[in-house]
């Protein structure tokens, strides 16, 4: 496994992602909703995706009233995305937009905090599908609309505990070893074939709900805002990261 960052002191144009179509899932809150309004800041058309309309249609609001691009709404469970509702999915994109510049895959769940051996299978599973198989179903579908633009980002969310194993963080932590082994896969079959490059994400400790959750001794106000963390989103969603593909980004 390569660990990259962005360019040291990285500072985007802001007009970066002008003309470019990207979708986010997670985009209602924490992480993806910073990714969602930060590249709708940098021009991008952003289609948000989630499961709770009413968070986002709070973004949407707010892409608006900064002046950006109105953005597109995808309500959708990915606890419950099957291969038809996908492919349904990737048929509308097709039709309204065409193609796609790039795809942030950041939704995940973070299951149970406890030792394997009381794992709930239930709980398991839905980690699995949530974090792993929905985003190969989306990014299978979305493959034609990435290769059909001059050229493509997909962006992965891994984690720490998705690099060296930790104990009692279970599903999430074998989901995230699974994101980055699929990162590498499909980053390694396109890398001559193809104008998309695929890389992962590493956010760190971050003042987001799911941290708060599984750390709740923790300060919040001690980690960073996802706002903070954003120039490496940027950097991989934008042409300024042409070429750099199967590598796995720390945040921070």
């Amino acid at each position: 496994m390569q660990i990259a960052q962005a360019p040291a002191g990285y500072r985007p144009d802001p007009q970066l992602l002008r003309g470019k179509t990207v979708l986010v899932t997670g985009a209602g809150d924490g992480i993806g909703r910073a990714a969602a309004l930060a590249y709708a800041a940098h021009g991008a058309t952003v289609l948000l995706l989630g499961r709770t309309e009413s968070k986002l249609e709070a973004v949407y609001d707010a892409i608006e009233a900064a002046g950006g691009a109105k953005p597109a709404l995808i309500p959708l469970d990915l606890a419950t995305l099957g291969e038809e509702q996908a492919t349904q999915l990737a048929q509308s994109l097709a039709g309204e937009f065409g193609h796609l510049d790039g795809v942030l895959h950041n939704a995940s769940l973070l299951g149970e905090r406890k030792p394997m051996a009381q794992a709930s299978w239930d709980t398991w599973q839905q980690v699995m599908q949530v974090n792993v198989n929905a985003g190969f179903l989306l990014t299978r579908q979305l493959l034609p609309l990435l290769e059909a633009a001059p050229a493509a980002s997909v962006i992965f969310t891994s984690s720490g505990v998705g690099r060296v194993g930790k104990a009692y963080w279970g599903a999430y932590a074998v989901s995230k070893f699974a994101t980055e082994g699929m990162m590498q896969v499909l980053a390694s079959e396109l890398e001559n074939t193809s104008s998309i490059r695929v890389n992962c994400i590493n956010p760190g400790a971050t003042n987001t709900t799911m941290r708060r959750t599984a750390y709740p001794a923790e300060r919040p106000t001690d980690n960073p805002s996802p706002e903070a963390i954003m120039p490496v989103y940027l950097f991989l969603m934008g042409d300024d990261s042409a070429g750099v593909t199967g590598l796995s980004f720390n945040a921070q």
